[in-house]
């Protein structure tokens, strides 16, 4: 039985499809076949690339020698295939965020490098350490981005109707229709939601297009016409005697169970199942911000910054030349944002529309197409033509870079907030000024100005609430692609 929760993953397929998946159809090819088959192919590559290089190409001992590892290198692909089935590699559940698969791969390209080196030893082939070294570089590195390939080609076919698991949703109160919305509007979570089984409930349809199937007694004899179908469990729906009883029985049938957790934007690595007495309870694990990670953001930050401002400098001084010369006015636009613990601090950009655009800004307000407190028109008749390109490219946010450097901003971080939309705050958006305000952050890589203020909410809350390194440097790897094809920007 396995605890589901439903939080953004920063390292999830940006591109989901929006519209209900057709009727799943079996694939020709276990997929797992394909996959294990490309494993091994990239292991194949990846040893090629590292035994042989040109060496190979010039007649000599070490051709020979790297030959000879190549052959080691065939013989053990039978144990890189334990392997990477050992580390969890082909079952979706262990592998359904990124960061999980490719904390997997590195576990798995160390042991199998490992036994080509013990391979290796018994089988009197001298391998040098660098040898090793490269080895597990290579094989980690090929192996992640065919993986990587692997995963989108996935998401793929599942927005086609293909790799799709039917699943049944015991639980019709607000959880469960939350989760069935959720799992028909994602396709790429790769689940297709048959319907409702209820006690409770007397609407035909508690989400639009998703029946009520039947009570909870009924799941196994509805499941039962229904082949390699699943059950999520809502578990606020349904009480606990009634949910052991469920699981038990479909279990035993060979039903596979999820039982989602009633903590919503909970990053999952903070979740552990332990035992407490005859009672499996999930510790939450706390954040922690202080210390030598608050150190090791802030001298990232500093370094990161200065560097790409160097890097940068031709480039901003190239913009603000062209806002002189396009139109009146100063060339940086400052504006008073609202930082950590409400600090106001003045916000650096490249100016990208018209001198007096802040004294325009009231006649606009009827034309907002922004939810919430935010503001936003996808035509502003304020933007100068520099300044449309500016903001296409984000190239306007630049000096930014220098709020970085003084400690007023991070590199990832919610959005720097103007004092007029934190007065419209609720106390829990408020949480967000516990951290020190971004460049970049969640918001702004998933969807930026195609978000709503309740996305705008929800995963800025989630970033303040699970923050980690590993989740700014995630963050910092997908803004890369998120400017340079200019997703979400005005």
């Amino acid at each position: 039985m396995t605890v589901t929760q439903a939080a953004p993953d920063v390292l999830a397929v940006s591109a989901r499809t929006r519209a209900t998946p057709a009727e799943p159809r079996p694939p020709r090819v276990d997929p797992k076949l394909v996959l294990g088959a490309a494993d091994l192919a990239t292991v194949l590559a990846a040893v090629a690339l590292s035994t042989l290089g040109t060496d190979l190409a010039r007649p000599g001992e070490t051709g020979r020698s790297d030959l000879e590892l190549l052959l080691v290198a065939v013989a053990t692909l039978p144990l890189w295939l334990a392997i990477l089935s050992g580390q969890r590699l082909y079952n979706i559940r262990f592998i359904g965020r990124r960061i999980d698969e490719i904390r997997r791969v590195l576990n798995a390209t160390f042991l199998g490098s490992m036994g080509v080196v013990l391979a290796a030893y018994f089988g009197g082939v001298e391998v040098p350490r660098s040898r090793v070294v490269v080895l597990f570089v290579v094989v980690t590195v090929l192996m992640s981005i065919e993986r990587e390939v692997a995963r989108r080609a996935f998401g793929a076919m599942r927005a086609r109707g293909r790799l799709i698991r039917n699943v049944v949703i015991a639980g019709a109160n607000p959880e469960g229709r939350e989760l069935a919305a959720m799992l028909r509007t994602d396709t790429w979570l790769g689940y297709r939601v048959l319907g409702f089984v209820d006690d409770t409930s007397t609407d035909p349809e508690p989400v639009p297009g998703v029946p009520l199937l039947g009570t909870v007694a009924d799941a196994a004899e509805i499941l039962r016409s229904r082949p390699r179908a699943s059950v999520i469990v809502a578990a606020s729906a349904i009480e606990s005697t009634t949910t052991n009883r469920l699981a038990r029985d479909l279990l035993d049938r060979g039903v596979h169970v999820e039982l989602s957790s009633t903590l919503r934007d909970i990053a999952s690595q903070r979740l552990v199942v332990r035992p407490l007495g005859r009672f499996p309870v999930v510790y939450v694990e706390p954040v922690q911000r202080g210390g030598w990670r608050r150190l090791a953001k802030r001298s990232f930050d500093v370094a990161l910054a200065l560097t790409t401002l160097v890097a940068t400098s031709p480039l901003i001084a190239a913009a603000m030349v062209a806002i002189r010369l396009d139109s009146p006015g100063p060339m940086l636009f400052r504006q008073v944002r609202v930082g950590r613990n409400g600090r106001p601090f003045q916000v650096l950009k490249l100016r990208t529309m018209v001198a007096d655009a802040e004294a325009r800004r009231a006649e606009l307000l009827a034309a907002n197409e922004a939810d919430g407190p935010l503001f936003k028109m996808r035509d502003d008749p304020r933007v100068t033509r520099v300044g449309r390109f500016l903001r296409r490219s984000s190239i306007d946010e630049l000096p930014q870079l220098w709020n970085v450097v003084r400690g007023e901003m991070s590199m990832v971080g919610p959005r720097p907030a103007l004092p007029h939309e934190t007065e419209a705050w609720d106390p829990l958006l408020t949480q967000r000024l516990r951290v020190t305000p971004g460049i970049t952050g969640m918001w702004q890589v998933n969807g930026r100005s195609e978000s709503s203020f309740e996305d705008y909410t929800r995963l800025d809350l989630y970033y303040v609430d699970n923050w980690s390194l590993l989740i700014d440097l995630a963050i910092l790897a997908k803004t890369l692609p998120v400017v340079l094809f200019r997703r979400g920007a005005q």
